[in-house]
């Protein structure tokens, strides 16, 4: 899979602390270049959470709705960008929960994420056509796999294998202990694989 590169806990330098405090006041300037250097990595995760353009779309305005009303609250405790991963997660945890309230499918179309985003295995350069192919069924298997999982496992496995994140990272973004991290990724690595040999 393609990773991002992580994000490290010390990059929460002045400069975010200052923006943040713009974005608190107000400063409309400051909210803007806060969207600008952050939309396309909510839109990202949501949508590949969601599987889903629109609603990834609706929900990406409802999270920095919350980051402009909560950015008071931010203390640099993490960096800024995985304080907003934190609130996407919540945001679409908190959908698959009403969608399921309406018995709305909880299952992710990946079919759509691989139109939007191409394939999560990057391609080998120089591949004769038959592999590129086998490539190809690969990955289409990997994202529906990916679908099946239960959310707690399917966003941690994006978190940490398509944006690249740390344990300690995902498990802010989370909510949960690094051990539960850990725990999850080895249950979706565990059914990934097996869905993956008998398929």
């Amino acid at each position: 899979m393609k990773t991002a590169r992580a994000i490290d806990w010390s990059e929460t330098t002045g400069t975010e602390s200052a923006l943040a405090e713009r974005c608190a006041a107000g400063d409309a300037p400051a909210c803007q270049e806060l969207v600008d250097e952050h939309q396309r990595m909510v839109y990202h995760l949501a949508f590949q959470l969601l599987g889903h353009h629109e609603d990834a779309l609706d929900l990406s305005q409802d999270v920095f709705l919350t980051v402009f009303r909560s950015i008071h609250r931010f203390r640099g405790d993490s960096a800024l960008q995985t304080w907003i991963y934190r609130i996407v997660v919540n945001h679409v945890r908190n959908r698959q929960r009403w969608w399921r309230r309406r018995r709305r499918s909880g299952e992710v179309s990946l079919d759509a994420v691989m139109a939007e985003h191409g394939e999560p295995v990057a391609p080998i350069a120089s591949t004769s056509p038959e592999r590129a192919l086998d490539q190809k069924e690969l990955s289409q298997r990997l994202w529906r796999a990916l679908g099946r999982l239960p959310f707690e496992q399917r966003s941690t496995v994006i978190l940490r294998e398509l944006h690249g994140m740390r344990y300690a990272e995902i498990a802010f973004s989370l909510g949960v202990t690094t051990a539960a991290v850990k725990s999850r990724l080895a249950r979706a690595r565990q059914t990934l694989r097996t869905e993956l040999k008998h398929r």
